[in-house]
């Protein structure tokens, strides 16, 4: 798990997991999370439990079908017989739900309100930060911004992650300062997807920003699909303890 000493409100636990201490063979080795990945679905079943376990979860993790959108579910409205949750994050207000992201160079995001009575996790690859997840997940929140802390996990660094000029003016369009953000590279651009966040946070009013600052590209601590491609899932998790 990674290690972190951000100020978290005191009935808020988050977690997001590294590569280690599962069970899934190469190039999955070894805690892969995500089914969709080609591992074996038991390697990843057991890997879930050592999570749930390690980390005295109240509950199964909501684990969603994550589809680079701004779809984020408040999970009060998932129904029980429900397996299948398309969207790339959820909400909860209550104990006893705990909200999760799939990454693997994608940046997982975490929110709380001060109070620790409001959670959501977030899938924020560039398509879902350009087109408004974070927005989406703020309008959750019975809090203003103001009052949201935000935690950033691992993610693909600005020295790896290559886009094209489609990505850049996905993000200039809509805010003529992300271009700080892009560095022109081999007739491309080097994106910096956690300045990005920190600029989209920033302009909607949280202040409270706390970053993991790791590159999934560099580290081989984490998976990474731009470095890999056939690799497994980290996970970023948070919930409230009662």
């Amino acid at each position: 798990m990674l290690k972190h000493d951000w100020p978290i409100p005191e009935n808020v636990a988050i977690a997001m997991t590294n590569r280690y201490g599962g069970v899934s063979l190469s190039p999955f080795d070894s805690l892969n999370l995500g089914l969709h990945v080609g591992d074996d679905p038991q390697d990843v079943l057991a890997n879930r439990v050592v999570v749930s376990q390690q980390l005295s979860l109240p509950a199964e993790p909501i684990w969603l079908e994550q589809v680079h959108g701004i779809n984020v579910v408040d999970v009060r409205t998932i129904p029980a017989d429900d397996t299948i949750v398309i969207a790339d994050g959820s909400y909860s207000d209550q104990f006893g739900h705990v909200c999760a992201v799939m990454t693997a160079d994608c940046l997982p995001l975490l929110l709380c309100d001060q109070q620790g009575t409001q959670v959501a996790a977030i899938h924020a690859g560039w398509r879902g930060l350009s087109e408004g997840i974070i927005e989406q997940a703020l309008t959750m929140f019975h809090s203003p911004a103001s009052a949201i802390l935000a935690y950033l996990g691992p993610a693909i660094g600005p020295c790896a992650f290559e886009v094209g000029s489609e990505v850049r003016d996905a993000f200039v369009n809509k805010d003529p300062r992300a271009s700080m953000h892009f560095v022109r590279h081999n007739n491309k651009y080097l994106a910096d997807l956690i300045g990005l966040a920190r600029l989209r946070l920033s302009a909607a009013g949280v202040v409270f920003v706390y970053s993991a600052d790791t590159c999934t590209f560099s580290d081989p601590d984490f998976f990474s699909y731009r470095r890999d491609k056939q690799t497994g899932r980290m996970a970023s998790l948070i919930w409230l303890k009662s």
